[in-house]
């Protein structure tokens, strides 16, 4: 069961019009790695989680707080849309042609498709995807992508901010950022609770015996570059670091289906 209060979690008002930057402000909405894809993640994560208690509290608590980010953001594009031009002759008023740039870098279904407001798509317009979350049934796997997914927003968010000098934009730029620094934190330390509960789950999937894997390549780095400094890793007290050797001979293939009209072999046809 959803409630929703229409209080803003934080403010979300700018202090000028710009079409252009609500543009931007897209990707952080419905993008690979914006605020619909967290929170979405995070409350499937929740909902498939077949372990009650705390983890799965923590994965429905903070997928709701994401909600609440999506509302703040969709109410910031909208409003970034308020009064700002709708023609070439609006710009051409202020005699301004830099304003008459920043028309043309505006996101023209932001007027034609939603009528001034956000939609579930990225600053390019590519429609936001499903695919983009993953929910495995495995905390572990997720917990660690979930940290993945705050620090790749948060790096967006950041360049963002360096693209406004609008007040009001930066100051709920600066309240996301504080958030997203929280949540890389906080999945952190669920990986570590994981441990401590005895749930590490490494390698991931603990459940699948390490003892029928190959043995023979469970204990090497290869290198497959000709850097030289990949053995000054901290990773080489646990593994080793090998040169590339083939195992298998080179593929030969047999001739296809003829019914699937390939080249035949020589000779043929």
């Amino acid at each position: 069961m959803f409630f929703h209060a229409q209080d803003l979690q934080f403010e979300a008002r700018p202090d000028a019009p710009d079409a252009a930057f609500a543009a931007r402000l897209q990707e952080v909405l419905g993008g690979k790695w914006g605020e619909m894809t967290v929170a979405m993640q995070y409350l499937y994560q929740g909902w498939n989680c077949r372990l009650p208690g705390k983890y799965k509290d923590l994965l429905l608590a903070t997928g709701t707080e994401e909600l609440a980010h999506v509302e703040m953001i969709c109410t910031m594009i909208a409003r970034l849309q308020e009064g700002a031009p709708l023609t070439v002759q609006e710009t051409a008023q202020a005699e301004n042609p830099m304003l008459a740039a920043v028309y043309g870098s505006a996101n023209p279904q932001h007027s034609i498709v939603n009528g001034g407001g956000a939609y579930p798509h990225d600053s390019q317009g590519v429609p936001w995807s499903g695919a983009y979350i993953t929910a495995s049934g495995n905390l572990m796997a997720d917990f660690h992508l979930n940290a993945t997914a705050e620090m790749q927003g948060r790096v967006q968010v950041a360049r963002l901010y360096e693209m406004t000098d609008d007040p009001g934009v930066r100051e709920m730029i600066k309240f996301l950022l504080a958030r997203d620094h929280v949540h890389q934190k906080q999945w952190l330390a669920a990986v570590e609770e994981l441990k401590a509960d005895g749930l590490d789950g490494m390698p991931v999937p603990e459940a699948f015996p390490v003892e029928q894997e190959n043995g023979a390549f469970n204990k090497q780095i290869i290198n497959f570059t000709d850097g030289s400094s990949l053995g000054e890793g901290g990773w080489t007290s646990e593994l080793e670091v090998d040169k590339p050797v083939a195992h298998g001979d080179a593929p030969v293939l047999p001739p296809g289906d003829p019914r699937l009209y390939g080249t035949p072999p020589p000779g043929k046809s």
